[in-house]
């Protein structure tokens, strides 16, 4: 679904991203982790079209990201780390909007935003203007304009942030339906014990290189994800 192969991106003279190969199959929920500044958003933003690369190719579907534009993103939704959205529109005409931007036939768009909004409890405010939102309501109505065209592959980064627990838990639950029925799922996370629970398979990032990747068991073995992390970054734990 989502092939990256040898992604290289420089910033300034320094490899953002150094010669990042990962392979996202259909139906996976894949993790993508890293420090701060590891180049995780980097290569998210190449991704989905909205930073170009300097060597490398990405596919999604089978399809170049940079040959292909329009019709690669006709395929995934992204939901990014900051909810940005129009605050001059309400919430329904902002969903609207991304609707007739992926052509969503009226009556599907209609049963879709009545499902998603009561899921997520916005319902009652989706007539009211966005600037009015707070944090956690914009990503609830990103999260849900996301699933409007039925996009084959999401990206996201860092969804969980700024969700209240309850939110939380519905998306997860959504993710694993979006895969159970085919979709695939790429997403970076700083909460690593739900990506340990939630992911299909890990990649670990540092400095723009790939340290480690494969299924949860492979990268992890008998220990936690977060033990594995702390010791790739080189911090060993206090002994009690």
């Amino acid at each position: 679904m989502l092939r990256i192969e040898h992604l290289t991106k420089t910033y300034n003279g320094k490899k953002a991203v150094d010669d990042l190969s990962l392979h996202i199959e259909k139906g996976e929920i894949y993790g993508f982790i890293g420090p701060n500044g590891a180049g995780k958003t980097t290569t998210i933003k190449s991704c989905v079209g909205i930073l170009d690369f300097d060597k490398g190719e990405i596919y999604i579907d089978g399809l170049s990201v940079r040959e292909n534009s329009l019709e690669t993103k006709k395929r995934i939704a992204y939901i990014p780390d900051n909810p940005d959205v129009y605050e001059y529109m309400s919430g329904i005409q902002y969903l609207n909007f991304i609707a007739d931007i992926f052509e969503v036939p009226l009556s599907e768009r209609e049963e879709k935003i009545d499902r998603y909004a009561q899921t997520f409890e916005i319902r009652e405010s989706l007539a009211n203007n966005l600037k009015t939102y707070s944090h956690g309501m914009k990503q609830k109505l990103v999260v849900i304009s996301a699933l409007l065209h039925s996009p084959r592959l999401i990206i996201m980064d860092e969804p969980f942030v700024g969700l209240d627990p309850k939110a939380a838990y519905l998306l997860k639950q959504l993710m694993h339906e979006h895969c159970k029925n085919g979709g695939s799922i790429f997403f970076s996370t700083h909460v690593l014990e739900v990506a340990e629970k939630l992911c299909d398979k890990v990649a670990i990032i540092k400095d723009g290189k790939l340290i480690k990747s494969g299924t949860m068991e492979e990268v992890k073995g008998d220990e936690s994800l977060e033990e594995v992390f702390l010791e790739l970054e080189g911090v060993e734990e206090e002994e009690e």
